[in-house]
Formats: structure tokens, C-alpha cells, sequence
């Protein structure tokens, strides 16, 4: 590579250091390819060669998300190799909810300043992402912005296209009362709430390295836990039975995101009780004072996912997450009302 400028590095800008990252995170990219990935990390453009066998009426369905302010715990932990998987799960975790297969995958990463060891650390969970969701990472984009970005931060989003038959598209309109709500449970906060996670604990290094007596690790590595990717675990559900909607509980937690899933005249009756609540939104909660309906309405309280599923297929539901290694249970049912959600 004979590309390189002394006066773009002296306004901050290391094209050399570009190069560098690319290099080293090729071996990381490699893990991900699939059949139809068909790129050269490096090019203009990421190839993929779309197989149509058992697909009648393909549909392209794309999903787009970042990691948010989580990225600031992970500056002060100085972990960035699992980050990576978070960008993966908030877009793949959205796209199954539709019943698509994730294909591909593009991520990018703004940055104040390329540390091309870190850059690789970043892609290294993004493909480690890839890999659980089964998709392919075929390209990206790495921007230097000194001035934009303070040099040691970045900022990391991305994108994933998938693929679903069009008469196998999830709908919940044939939704009616007396399905059944499962939930499957979340690896922890995943990604999303970290702004109010940041005002509660006033976060810094020290009260990362903190542990408290609800948590097996410290604060920081508690909040650190990846984001859980259930794509394998619902494709393989929805070859077994007929799933009538798919929640992602995501930011604006139970309240936001369950009507999205829901018809008009239907509302997801939920028994508080039954929610297997995680040991960290208990610590938030206790020590940020958080009324119980913010803490259902800002995280997933122990909840990734959610499946509606007529009564009669429970048991058969129960069983295939359990299969694929989810641990899931039975949180609810539909009833007849406009209220939305209804904590009971």
C-alpha cells in the first residue's frame, strides 16, 4: 500500500493506521463467512450471492441499531471486544422478530483517533456477533474524526439484512385472546438503559471495580455482559411451531416495545410475579430509587424476548427454546382491551 500522506496526519489523520486495522482484523471477518459471502474486506462495495432454494416469494428485511452509551462503561473498563456482539444482537434480534434469517451484516465505527489494536478488538466481537447469529460480516467502514470524537472513544453502529418467505412473515394480527406469552430470558441489561444506569451509580472506575452483594462479579463486568443473540434459538422454534409474534424488549422496555407485537383491541396481560427479575435491575432499582413501572418501561427486567404462541403449543414451545439451550417460561397471556400492557 503506497497510499499515505504527511499533511492528513498531521491534521490527526493516520490513513497508514486504517490499513493496519483492516489487516488485523481480516482473520477475525474470516470467521464469519457463509455460503453466499462473496467480498474482499477492502473493496467499495460487500458482496452476497443470495440462494432462493425453499424460498417462494423472498422478502429482504433490514434492521439498524448501535451500541449507545454503553460504549462509555466500556471506555472506563477498557474492554472493547464484546461490544461488538451488542451492535449485532440490536439489529439481528429485531430482524428475526419478523421471522427473517439474518444474511449479512455491515458495521461502522467513528473514532477521535485509530488505535488499530482497538479497532480490531471492536471487530473482533462484531464477528464473534456474526458468528451466533449465523450471518456473514462482509464489510464496514472505519472513520478517523480527531476533533469529533475525543481520541480515546468511538462511537459503533451497524446493520443487518436478512431473508424470509413472504407467506412464512410472522403476523400478529391472527393474534387473539388466550395466546400465551413466553418469555425467554436475558444474559442482563444488554443494551439499552445506560443513561439512567450512568446517573443512578454515578459511574466511574471505581465504582465499576465495586461488588455488591447482589451480583457474583463486579459492577462493571456485570454491565459488560453482551447482549444475548436468540436468532438459532427462534429459527429453529418457528420451524416447530406456529409463532404468532416475536417482542425484542429493548429500550422503553415492556411498556414500548409489547404493543409493537400487538392488534388493535388485544393487550398482553402480564403476571409481574412470574417475571424472573435479574439481580442488577433490583441493584438499580434499590439504589437509584426507580418507581417498579420506569423499570418496566426502561429495561428488559430479565426479559430479551418475547413469543406469543396459542395455548395449545406451550408445552411444544417451552420444550424447543429448552433445546436450544433458552431459558424460558411462561409470563402471560393476550386479552381483550386497548390498554397495551397490563402488569397485573
Amino acid at each position: 500500500m503506497k497510499s499515505y500522506s504527511e499533511s492528513y496526519k498531521a491534521a490527526g489523520v493516520d490513513v497508514t493506521a486504517g490499513y493496519k486495522a483492516v489487516e488485523l482484523m481480516k482473520s477475525h471477518i474470516a470467521r464469519t463467512m457463509i455460503k453466499g459471502a462473496n467480498t474482499d474486506i477492502g473493496g467499495f462495495g460487500g458482496l452476497f450471492e443470495l440462494d432462493m432454494t425453499g424460498i417462494n416469494k423472498p422478502v429482504m428485511v433490514a434492521g439498524t441499531d448501535g451500541v449507545g452509551t454503553k460504549l462509555k462503561i466500556a471506555f472506563m473498563v477498557d474492554k472493547h471486544d464484546t461490544v461488538g456482539i451488542d451492535c449485532v444482537a440490536m439489529c439481528v434480534n429485531d430482524i428475526i422478530c419478523c421471522g427473517a434469517k439474518p444474511l449479512f451484516f455491515l458495521d461502522y465505527i467513528a473514532t477521535g483517533k485509530n488505535y488499530p489494536e482497538k479497532i480490531a478488538e471492536i471487530v473482533s466481537g462484531i464477528s464473534e456477533g456474526c458468528v451466533q447469529a449465523g450471518c456473514a460480516l462482509i464489510g464496514g467502514e472505519t472513520a478517523e474524526m480527531p476533533g469529533f470524537y475525543p481520541i480515546d472513544e468511538y462511537d459503533l453502529a451497524g446493520f443487518a439484512v436478512g431473508i424470509v418467505d413472504k407467506d412464512k412473515i410472522i403476523q400478529p394480527n391472527e393474534q387473539k385472546a388466550g395466546d400465551v406469552l413466553i418469555a425467554l430470558k436475558s444474559s442482563g441489561v444488554h443494551s439499552n438503559g445506560f443513561s439512567l444506569i450512568r446517573k443512578v451509580f454515578t459511574v466511574n472506575g471505581q465504582t465499576l471495580a465495586r461488588y455488591f452483594s447482589d451480583l457474583t462479579c463486579t459492577l462493571g463486568e456485570c454491565l459488560m455482559t453482551p447482549t444475548k443473540i436468540y436468532v438459532k434459538s427462534i429459527l429453529n422454534l418457528i420451524e416447530e411451531v406456529k409463532v404468532k409474534s416475536i417482542t425484542h424488549v429493548t429500550g422503553g422496555g415492556f411498556y414500548e416495545n409489547i404493543p409493537r407485537s400487538l392488534p388493535d383491541g388485544i393487550s398482553a396481560k402480564i403476571e409481574k410475579g412470574s417475571v424472573q427479575i435479574l439481580p442488577i435491575f433490583e441493584l438499580i432499582a434499590r439504589t437509584g430509587h426507580i418507581p417498579e413501572r420506569d423499570m418496566f418501561n426502561t429495561f428488559n427486567m430479565g426479559v430479551g424476548m418475547i413469543v406469543s404462541v396459542d395455548k395449545n403449543d406451550v408445552d411444544k414451545t417451552l420444550a424447543s427454546l429448552k433445546a436450544s439451550g433458552e431459558e424460558a417460561y411462561v409470563i402471560g397471556e393476550l386479552v381483550n382491551s386497548d390498554e397495551g400492557v397490563i402488569m397485573c
